[in-house]
């Protein structure tokens, strides 16, 4: 078992694909990470050297990740909410930041419209 960045990387993926379980690390970072440290993309985790594993721990000591990276962007939208911006503003409110349309769409941010009964009008 590999755990890099306090996170356990699944056995069987290939490096490429188990480098992006980390949070901070996209597809074109695992990429970047494993063309520097010249390592083969397509091995399996469990296949990896002890010596490889050493080398991208040092290198990724580099990256904002995990933790600090989640630290990072709350502490950013909490700035934001401070000082009252637009964008603060709608997060605050949980809508769509960038610019999104909200009539029609929008449904997994702003929740869906809980359907009321129709009430019967009593006659008298």
């Amino acid at each position: 078992m590999i755990r890099l960045a306090g996170v356990d990387l699944p056995q069987n993926k290939r490096l490429v694909i188990a480098l992006m379980y980390i949070q901070g690390i996209g597809l074109k970072t695992s990429k970047e990470i494993i063309q520097l440290l010249k390592i083969d993309g397509n091995t399996r985790v469990r296949d990896i050297s002890e010596v490889d594993v050493v080398k991208l721990r040092k290198l990724l000591e580099n990256y904002t990740l995990e933790g600090d990276l989640r630290r990072f962007v709350a502490q950013s939208l909490k700035r934001l909410r401070e000082i009252g911006s637009y964008r603060g503003t709608r997060h605050r409110r949980k809508l769509p930041a960038r610019g999104q349309r909200t009539h029609t769409n929008a449904r997994t941010r702003r929740g869906k419209a809980v359907a009321v009964a129709g009430k019967k009008k009593v006659t008298k």
